[in-house]
């Protein structure tokens, strides 16, 4: 008999970890949302289409990413919020592992539009399937 077990390609793989994440629409709303929060947003504003098949926007006031950070905010194990192993035990934040806009858009199609105070330009990114697919400065 052959062998059968293979390694999965990486779109499987990341659909099959996102579903650990993101189980429904309303799960991606509380992901969302929380990252609002933790990013300091006073203000925040949830449009949802078809019980969130079609369309989840989330528009907050939040601190806003660099462009890099915009970027790697898609990466799994991506965040802002763990630099050492000791920070596990004083995480104040809702959000810490790095999972959820990467899970995400392992399953949907994401825009994601961003902007610090400081920044002159934000940044606009498109990811589908784990890839982006455009950036440009807005």
């Amino acid at each position: 008999m052959p062998d059968r077990i293979v390694l999965l390609p990486d779109n499987i793989a990341n659909q099959i970890a996102a579903g650990e994440v993101i189980q429904r629409p309303a799960s991606a709303i509380k992901e969302l949302l929380e990252n609002a929060v933790d990013a300091g947003a006073t203000e925040i504003r949830l449009i949802v289409n078809d019980s969130g098949k079609s369309l989840i926007q989330v528009i907050d006031n939040g601190s806003g990413m660099s462009e890099t950070d915009a970027r790697m905010s898609f990466e799994r194990h991506a965040t802002s919020k763990i630099k050492s192993i000791e920070d596990l035990f004083h995480i104040r934040t809702m959000g810490f592992r790095g999972e959820a806009l990467a899970s995400i858009a392992a399953v949907a199609q994401v825009e994601l539009k961003t902007k610090r105070a400081e920044d002159e330009t934000g940044v606009y990114i498109e990811v589908e399937n784990s890839a982006v697919k455009k950036q440009e400065p807005i």
